[in-house]
């Protein structure tokens, strides 16, 4: 059961926050010299002076784990952990700060790493915003709602615990716009939190079809496509090989209860008959994930459709690999599908799955810096440094570029042919977020524009695991899916795909006895 956004908000006002033990940039000192005040931060009220009202924040400054000042700020939110330190509180005493734990998501770093060289590349270019430097404040959300939530208000507000106001506690945003978050739950929190004041949200990996809802989420955009199209080019993959007799598993969270809605409508509208369908998440009792693995062991259908994030997929396949099962058919979905980290999972040879495109980012390329002057960084092995399959990636990078393409819109006028931007333009970010609807531009071969719903057009690869013949399983492109084009164009296969255990096309039927 999911904990109400607003409780976490009203609870959060008095939670106290603070860093991970791996803290990757920030400090004490940068808030203080940011907000010019040494005073105790944690207490709350509000005092009038001569001409203007001293406004504290309540709680405690959570500290970004990248920033840089700038003349507009962009904030971002990624699980960059993925774990939260949980504690159990009597609420006698104030509760404990909420920390980060765990190993860091290294595929979540190099988001953030994207984030900053997408801003780095606007800054130093004479075409877009020319003359105006633009900022960051990227926070670490552990993955988890109730840290999300509290960053959303800190992006609401600023870093300064302490502001002065004319006749009120009221400011603009601290931020102009927001990238993320990775997932749709935590992205639909700070969406309820952000978009009352106007903040737009550009997520780069969120595809709930729930959030293309306008009257429920009118500030949010993403560069990923909904997963109502996911849902429906499974529903016809399914159908284009035949297999009328599958099983489905999914995320319990709402990517995955969603999608699979979505999934299963579309699928019954083709005829295919589902044997089973479980759910799961990431913190459930190993009991629980323990029962869906049983009943994957024990159905009779071959082919298993997977709407599952990547946190939880992973516990399942580890669950899985443990006792010896028949070999299924997987389907994934483009959360997980495209991951290099579970290509280790050998019995998934074959699986099949729709993914982001790929894709390149010039100039984004490993760091080929030496650490001590023996190390070879090419050798390193780690989501982190591998640039060959750009995929979500790419959706951050847009993002960053959407959100500057909307300020630039706002601050700048063409004049005699030439672009003049004024930094000293005071823009509300309501004004980015009506001049975010009617971005339309190309960047490395990629258009970026946004639909009524805040969508962009939805294109796939259609990725198979196929092993080489040293062994080892990689990603191969085997067909493609378009959204946009005519009904019986959108789903092509172009290449041969290799099927569980090697063998020609699975058969999948209920057998009629």
């Amino acid at each position: 059961m999911e904990i109400s956004t607003i409780c976490i908000g009203l609870i959060l006002s008095l939670v106290l926050c603070d860093l991970n033990s791996v803290n990757l940039n920030g400090s004490e000192d940068y808030v203080k010299q940011r907000a010019g005040f040494t005073e105790d931060r944690t207490g709350a009220g509000v005092s009038t002076q001569t001409s203007s009202v001293k406004c504290k924040l309540q709680g405690t400054t959570r500290l970004p784990v990248f920033s840089m000042d700038g003349d507009y700020v962009i904030g971002g939110v990624l699980s960059i952990h993925y774990n939260m330190h949980t504690v159990k509180h009597d609420y006698t005493t104030m509760p404990e700060l909420l920390r980060c734990t765990g190993s860091i998501n290294t595929r979540e770093l190099r988001f953030s790493r994207a984030m900053i060289f997408a801003i780095e590349e606007i800054n130093n270019s004479t075409e877009l915003l020319p003359g105006i430097k633009l900022g960051y404040q990227i926070y670490d959300s552990c993955a988890s709602v109730p840290v999300a939530v509290h960053v959303a208000f800190q992006l609401s507000n600023s870093l300064d615990p302490v502001f002065y106001t004319g006749d009120n506690c009221s400011q603009s945003s601290m931020v102009m716009a927001v990238v993320g978050e990775s997932g749709s739950t935590p992205s639909i929190s700070i969406s309820r939190i952000i978009g009352p004041f106007n903040i737009p949200q550009v997520s780069h990996f969120a595809t709930c079809a729930c959030m293309s809802d306008k009257q429920q989420y009118p500030s949010f955009f993403r560069t990923i496509p909904s997963d109502q199209f996911q849902a429906d080019a499974l529903a016809k993959l399914v159908k284009h090989f035949g297999w009328t007799w599958i099983g489905a598993v999914r995320s319990d969270s709402d990517y995955g209860n969603n999608g699979m809605a979505s999934f299963l409508d579309a699928a019954h509208r083709e005829g295919i008959c589902v044997e089973y369908s479980e759910s799961f998440y990431r913190t459930h009792p190993r009991s629980r994930i323990q029962r869906v693995a049983d009943v994957i062991r024990r159905s009779t259908a071959m082919v298993v459709v997977a709407f599952v994030a990547l946190g939880d997929i992973r516990i399942l396949l580890e669950e899985l690999s443990l006792v010896p099962s028949p070999p299924r058919q997987w389907i994934g979905s483009e959360a997980w599908v495209t991951d290099t980290k579970l290509l280790r999972f050998s019995f998934c040879a074959g699986a099949i799955g729709f993914g982001i495109e790929r894709s390149v980012i010039p100039g984004a390329a490993e760091d080929e810096r030496l650490c001590d002057g023996t190390e070879d960084i090419k050798t390193l092995q780690s989501p982190y440094t591998d640039t060959s399959q750009l995929r979500i990636t790419n959706m951050v990078y847009k993002a960053v570029y959407a959100i500057a393409h909307a300020i630039h819109k706002a601050v700048c006028q063409e004049r005699n042919s030439t672009t003049h931007c004024d930094k000293f333009t005071r823009i509300e970010s309501k004004e980015v977020l009506t001049k975010l609807k009617k971005v339309n531009f190309s960047r490395n071969g990629y258009d970026v524009s946004f639909d009524a719903n805040g969508d962009p057009v939805a294109r796939y690869e259609l990725v198979n695991w196929q092993k080489s013949e040293s062994g080892s399983i990689t990603l191969v492109t085997v067909g493609h899916y378009d959204a946009s084009l005519p009904i019986g164009q959108k789903f092509k296969v172009n290449r041969n795909i290799t099927w569980v255990d090697g063998g020609t096309q699975v058969r999948s039927t209920k057998a009629i006895i």
